[in-house]
């Protein structure tokens, strides 16, 4: 029967030790690649800048740090519509600039606002109302995963052609009555799936739909707009469990994008249950090898 000697064993281990420290970093760079978990920073908050007057023409947009000696950001020619995607910001006071397309930036300020950042926390700051009585609003907002396998949905009211509006979903189901212009509702879970979307003036008017997918364990606004034809209702996506920013507590991953425990500990399992095995395997064929060899000069030695 063959044996490993003390020898082999100390191989063994060394080729072992190679193999698992070679594999582990294969495996770190794996975990590291596009489209897998990464680590999420939860040291900032999330702030977007929408335009949501229908009167008012296009503005400049100024994005200060008020703690910072660093020139605002600056979003030139934003247009009624408009909303950014979040950017990710230190946790902080920070203040919000309109000023009229093109204009100075030394000129004063159409309108200003400030919102105090928090860490894992999201904003909408946004331009509302009609030009006559325009304001910036700090809306908060709750991307919190809904529960079930639901989708979550809130209504940004942002027609004056329909200052009052009622919307729901094919079936009749109402996902808010009565939204005023200039408003933004509370968010609603509702089913997921392919839905029809309506939003109709109360009292009556003509209907406008428009067809969706809502995803479970996702966080949408309905953006009501006007366009020349009448109602344009558009979906944003807020946040989603696969998909992009924001992070952390304002969820749009599973739990986050930070490593678990369990995460860490599947591909180390699956290192060693490769590494160990296979050290045994090489150093049983080294083995191997140098019986046959030292049969052969035996066997040559004796003829």
């Amino acid at each position: 029967m063959t044996r490993f000697t003390s020898l082999d064993r100390r191989r063994a281990a060394s080729i072992g030790a190679a193999i698992t420290v070679t594999l582990c970093t294969l495996g770190v760079t794996l975990l590291g690649l596009p489209g897998t978990a990464a680590a999420a920073d939860p040291k900032v908050g999330y702030v977007r800048l929408a335009h949501l007057s229908p009167d008012t023409p296009e503005v400049d947009v100024y994005l200060s740090n008020l703690a910072s000696t660093k020139p605002p950001q600056v979003f030139p020619g934003v247009g009624y519509g408009t909303v950014s995607g979040y950017l990710p910001l230190p946790p902080g006071a920070y203040e919000v600039d309109m000023r009229l397309a093109g204009a100075d930036a030394s000129t004063p300020a159409v309108k200003t606002t400030s919102v105090t950042v928090q860490a894992d926390h999201a904003y909408t700051v946004a331009g509302v109302g009609k030009n006559a009585d325009l304001g910036l609003r700090v809306i908060n907002d709750d991307l919190t995963s809904p529960t079930n396998n639901r989708a979550k949905v809130r209504v940004i009211q942002a027609s004056i052609k329909a200052p009052v509006l009622d919307l729901s979903i094919n079936g009749g189901s109402t996902v808010a009555k009565q939204v005023k212009f200039a408003t933004t509702t509370a968010y609603h879970q509702v089913k997921s799936g392919a839905l029809t979307l309506k939003a109709k003036p109360s009292g009556g008017g003509t209907a406008t739909t428009m067809k969706v997918t809502l995803h479970s364990d996702s966080v949408y606004s309905l953006l009501v707009l006007d366009s020349k034809s009448g109602l344009k209702p558009e979906l944003l996506t807020d946040a989603t469990r696969n998909g992009p920013m924001p992070k952390g507590p304002v969820d749009t991953g599973a739990g986050g994008t930070a490593l678990t425990d369990r995460q860490f500990i599947l591909p180390a399992a699956i290192v060693a249950g490769i590494a160990l095995p296979l050290a045994a395997f090489l150093a049983y064929q080294g083995r191997r090898r140098r019986l046959n060899w030292n049969r052969r000069r035996a066997e040559s030695g004796a003829r």
